[in-house]
């Protein structure tokens, strides 16, 4: 039986189709190597290039070959909507785009289809480069997104960091040749590209939540980070000038006019001012800005917004006026701001900041955060005020807050006080094991005042001895032998043979114990 290329068309239709839509989004006709590969695909179908060897109708798999350079061979699975080609590149190759466009001539015109293509092209790339400029720069990437991100166009989170690559792939073609500008470019690309998808997936009300957006921002971010870096190694240019003017004016964009995930913008929006915008006279026109503005539309504080340039400025007592009101709800930008004044160097800022939010820190840690979260976060918070003086008031209103979060670092408070007995008693409130005792300061608490620990040896050997195996009998030894060793410092040996010699008659019936007891010379 002949191999009937339009029934096979016909019958998958809808794979066609959906890899049209594909192609259309991938390749754009302004981008010199996409109009190549295009061509170059149209060729071998005008020439017949693409042969249709066989068709298995039990697995729905097509082979074909196309005849190029060297011939290459395609096979389209079509259940589970996938194609093969022998040639090295990855993704979707020029001999796969000839194999589609073949398939859809049996459905559609393909001259039409090639026609209404290239009327996307609206300027070249490479001309808007070479003329370089920050408005250039913006209409390159509004023509290789043009023809993903139509009005109509709703954009599927799970699609977005495939487009955000792609996109970067086509732009980093047209990287200036000057080293001390190609980091500005990616800067520039990367964040514009960011404003752009998060302004279309904001006017298509497509769901942000998701961690598809958060794994495409965090890497958006960490590859600002790395250029940022790289940027401010070197010396800048008088002809940057407005391209920092630029960056300026999407940040400020990014924070004030898009929705969701106020704290990734915020942290985005510190990124720049802490790092890049580093001039006293941005610092206050864009103060002067935020004295202007009466809302943001996700609800951005603007006094919170005014910190980040009392700080740059070291206007402290606007500042601390306007710490007399704290945002509950936005704790997080409060820690955020901590870390910025603290990357400054900024001490009267930061303790400014810490001391503010520090009534707050019970509510944000108990109630607001999760439980999954409540450790993780302690650390951070406690780190953030190891860098501030605090009164004893302060530093108790501090490890409040902690609550059982907080041992390590309040135990560390309690050692740098020498209050060891009230740092044997919240461990024997909230139990743990030998191994973090060690890790809280237990050596220290040895050297300094062993007495206190002999509680804590017994209560952690009695829950060995509670669970009955072998093993836990030697673990429970060993703990005996610790505790000895700090009776012996702390002058009560008396103590600890009435102890020991104590234990084991309560415990003479467990034989396994009491050979483990003999093993470790206890009763001696």
């Amino acid at each position: 039986m002949s191999l009937s290329v339009s029934a096979i068309a016909r019958d998958h239709a809808d794979f066609i189709y959906k890899n049209i839509e594909q192609i259309e989004r991938m390749f754009h006709p302004s981008v010199t190597e996409d109009e190549e590969l295009i061509r170059r695909a149209l060729f071998a179908v005008r020439n017949k290039s693409v042969v249709f060897q066989r068709y298995i109708p039990a697995n729905q798999r097509l082979y074909l070959s196309v005849q190029d350079v060297r011939t290459t061979e395609v096979i389209i699975h079509f259940v589970p909507n996938i194609m093969s080609c022998t040639c090295p590149q990855d993704g979707m190759c020029r001999h796969k785009v000839s194999v589609i466009l073949s398939l859809y001539q049996h459905l559609e015109s393909v001259q039409d289809w090639a026609a209404k293509w290239r009327e996307k092209k609206s300027v070249s790339l490479h001309e808007l480069a070479s003329e370089r400029s920050p408005e250039n720069w913006l209409r390159m990437v509004d023509e290789v997104m043009s023809n993903v991100l139509t009005p109509d166009t709703h954009l599927d989170s799970y699609l977005i960091s495939n487009i955000a690559d792609n996109t970067m792939s086509k732009l980093k073609k047209h990287l200036p040749f000057e080293r001390e500008w190609q980091p500005l470019y990616h800067i520039f690309m990367e964040l514009a590209v960011l404003n752009k998808i998060w302004d279309h997936m904001t006017k298509s009300n497509a769901r942000l939540q998701n961690d598809y957006f958060e794994y495409f921002f965090d890497r958006r971010f960490d590859s600002l980070q790395n250029n940022i870096h790289d940027i401010t190694a070197k010396s800048r240019l008088f002809a940057m000038d407005p391209f920092f003017n630029a960056l300026q004016l999407m940040v400020r964009e990014l924070l004030i006019e898009r929705t969701g995930y106020m704290n990734r913008r915020m942290n985005l929006y510190l990124l720049f001012w802490d790092t890049l915008f580093v001039e006293k006279s941005r610092a206050e026109e864009e103060l002067a800005y935020f004295d202007e503005v009466l809302f943001t539309k996700d609800g951005v504080p603007i006094d919170l917004m005014k910190n980040v340039f009392y700080i740059l400025l070291k206007n402290y007592s606007d500042l601390k006026n306007n710490l007399n009101i704290v945002y509950e709800e936005q704790l997080l930008i409060y820690f955020g701001l901590a870390r910025f004044a603290i990357s400054k160097n900024d001490q009267i800022a930061s303790e400014l900041i810490l001391k503010s939010i520090l009534p707050y820190l019970n509510q944000f840690i108990n109630v607001t955060l999760t439980p999954t979260h409540r450790q993780m976060y302690v650390k951070k918070v406690n780190k953030l005020y190891e860098n501030i003086s605090l009164t004893e008031r302060e530093e108790q209103t501090l490890y409040s807050a902690f609550g059982v979060y907080g041992i390590h670092p309040y135990s560390n408070y309690l050692l740098k006080n020498k209050r060891y007995e009230e740092w044997a008693a919240i461990h024997q409130l909230y139990p743990t094991s030998i191994s973090y005792l060690e890790s809280c300061g237990l050596r220290e608490v040895i050297d300094a005042a062993p007495s206190v620990t002999l509680p804590l040896y017994h209560y952690y050997a009695m829950e060995e001895v509670g669970q009955k195996s072998r093993l836990n009998y030697k673990q429970a030894v060993r703990i005996w032998k610790m505790m000895k060793s700090a009776a012996k410092k702390c002058g009560k040996m008396n103590f600890w043979t009435d102890y020991i010699h104590s234990v084991s008659e309560q415990h003479k019936r467990l034989r396994a114990l009491q050979e483990e007891l003999e093993k470790g010379n206890l009763l001696v």
